[in-house]
Order: C-alpha cells, then structure tokens, then sequence
C-alpha cells in the first residue's frame, strides 16, 4: 500500500508541468505551440527568454529530488529512492496534467541525481556546461553528459543505481531522437548567449 502511495505521488509529482505553468501563468503562452513544442527548459529558454528557462529548469530538477525524498518519509531504503526518482521522470515524460506530452528527462533526471548522488550532480553539472561551451547544442550536451554520468555510476560499485543511471540515461537518447537527426543534418539549434 505504501509502496504504491509513493510510485503514485512521485509520478504526480513529475507530471507537474513547470513549463506550461510558468508559460501560460506569467506569460500567457503555450509553450507548446512554439519551438520544439517541448515542456521543458531548453523550449521554455527560447520561447520565453533566460529567466523563465531558469525557473522552469530549476522547478524541473526540484521535482526530481523531492521525488528521492519521498520514500524517506515512511523509512524505506535506499532503493525505493531512486525509484520513486525515476517515476517522476516518467511523469515528466508524459504528464497526465498535460496530454502525456512532457520533457526530454534532462532536468528531472539531474534533480534525482541531485536527491540520491550530490557528488554524481555536481559531475554532472560540470560535465553539462563544459560540453555546451564547446559544442554550443544543448541536446548533445545533456546527452554527453547522460553517458559521463552512467559511466561514473559504474565505478561507485552501487547496483542500484547504476541500473537507475542507465534507465535515465536510455530515456534521455530517446527522447532525443528528433535532436540527433538534426544533429546529423546540422540544422540542430545552437545557443548563442555562452
């Protein structure tokens, strides 16, 4: 019963649409209907500048690391952290809030990461600015960092999350697909403000 109060809070949680809200709120816009048609960060940044990128991104990996904590609440191990995190990030994915049509896991991956592995975040974090000033793409970047991030689980010896940091990095490369074609084409997007 418990187990299935934090499987169903943590994906409530993750189905918060960040960009939506702050989209439509403060902006009255659906981000939806611009760009990418994405709900997360990166279409939130160039559809409604830095500062509203900033907060949906922030709001995003929150919902991450509030999801880890959850099992904390009934004392339950370690485990059932990074499987509510994961949870949320499928509630991102496909927010019941918003049609099914969510982020690319990004930034709520980051915030589980965040909530289990801090050291693993700030790794992550680096490995992300480092790989958008040389390559300017923030797809490449967050999928560069994805693979750092999973081959760096490997070496901390913890089964657990090491199956997680695989399951979150399989769901950022697919919910890049459409990225790595244009990738590809060279027609993918480059920032212009690093």
């Amino acid at each position: 019963m418990i187990t299935a109060i934090i499987i169903i809070s943590a994906y409530i949680l993750g189905s918060i649409p960040s960009g939506l809200i702050i989209g439509k709120v403060f902006y009255k816009t659906d981000i939806r209907e611009h760009g990418s048609g994405n709900l997360g960060g990166t279409n939130t940044f160039r559809t409604l500048g830095i500062k509203a990128g900033l907060i949906v991104t922030i709001m995003d990996i929150i919902k991450g690391t509030v999801a880890t904590q959850i099992p904390n609440l009934f004392d339950f191990s370690e485990i059932y952290m990074l499987l509510a995190g994961v949870i949320a990030v499928v509630g991102h994915m496909y927010p019941i809030f918003a049609n099914f049509r969510g982020g690319k896991a990004v930034a709520t991956s980051g915030g589980v990461i965040l909530g289990y592995a801090p050291l693993l975040f700030i790794v992550a974090l680096t490995v992300f600015f480092l790989c958008l000033y040389l390559t300017k793409y923030v797809s490449l970047s967050s999928m560069l960092t994805a693979l750092i991030a999973l081959i760096y689980s490997l070496f901390t010896g913890d089964i657990p999350l090491i199956i997680v940091m695989g399951a979150l990095s399989t769901f950022v490369f697919y919910r890049h697909r459409a990225n790595i074609m244009r990738i590809r084409n060279k027609t993918e997007p480059k920032i212009k403000w690093l």
